[in-house]
């Protein structure tokens, strides 16, 4: 059971769907990043890998092009692995275009954070890795290998541990657990604590997702597992957050 929040979000994005179908047009990443590499090249600078994300939503307000640019390049100059953005555009107030900005702006591995449901939603923009869902995809491995075929990483995000059990199926190789409960939003990072190191050991690169708020809180993580950790909120209330995060800086 999800949360009505989340529900609303489906509804929107399918009556979104139903109206403007996507793109019959293939889209195709010529020059996909990395983001294992890219983490891997921080943590050999001995700096924590930090997926910073642009959430709109938490400035309460849609963001102009240049905004976007001007973030991705902050993120980046600080030190981020990669830069997530969301694209949703009526809870989240983002937008394709937003992705497509923060490429060109950024030389960073770009996320899209959305709701994909069906295929051709990948077709939407170019990005070096898109967001996937367990938990609302009816053909999980059907949506990673359509995906991959696209030059696009494929991360799935897992709540629970059937989720991360489907997720083992497939054949990506990035898996996100979200510390936040799908059907109450509360957030707690034992969930990561409990699936980090199942998924650690299947061999996967693991991003913990929701409720890193502090270095302490991305130690903790890393301890139980964490290849890169993402984080959205504090950021995007105080961007000049990263390098401490990352262990760059100290507080």
């Amino acid at each position: 059971m999800t949360s009505k929040v989340v529900r609303e979000i489906l509804r929107e994005t399918e009556a979104r769907l139903s109206v403007h179908p996507p793109t019959a047009d293939r889209m195709k990443v010529g020059d996909p990043r990395d983001l294992p590499a890219r983490a891997a090249s921080l943590r050999a600078r001995g700096l924590s890998p930090i997926i910073a994300e642009i959430k709109p939503r938490i400035l309460d307000r849609s963001l102009k092009a240049e905004e976007v640019a001007v973030i991705a390049r902050r993120y980046e100059a600080d030190g981020a692995c990669a830069v997530s953005v969301l694209t949703q555009p009526t809870y989240f107030m983002g937008s394709p275009q937003n992705a497509r900005v923060a490429r060109k702006a950024s030389s960073l591995p770009i996320l899209r954070k959305d709701f994909i449901l069906v295929e051709g939603q990948l077709d939407e923009v170019a990005c070096d890795l898109v967001l996937l869902i367990a938990a609302f995809s009816e053909d999980l491995d059907g949506l990673v290998e359509a995906a991959k075929s696209r030059g696009m990483e494929p991360l799935v995000e897992v709540h629970t541990e059937e989720e991360l059990i489907a997720t083992l199926k497939t054949s990506t190789r990035v898996v996100g657990i979200n510390n936040r409960n799908l059907s109450t939003l509360e957030v707690s990072l034992d969930t990561f604590e409990r699936l980090g190191p199942v998924a650690k050991g299947s061999g996967l690169f693991v991003v913990a997702e929701s409720g890193i708020m502090t270095r302490e809180d991305v130690v903790r993580m890393e301890e139980a597992g964490a290849d890169a950790l993402l984080v959205g909120t504090s950021l995007m209330r105080e961007p000049a957050f990263l390098p401490i995060l990352n262990g760059a800086a100290h507080p």
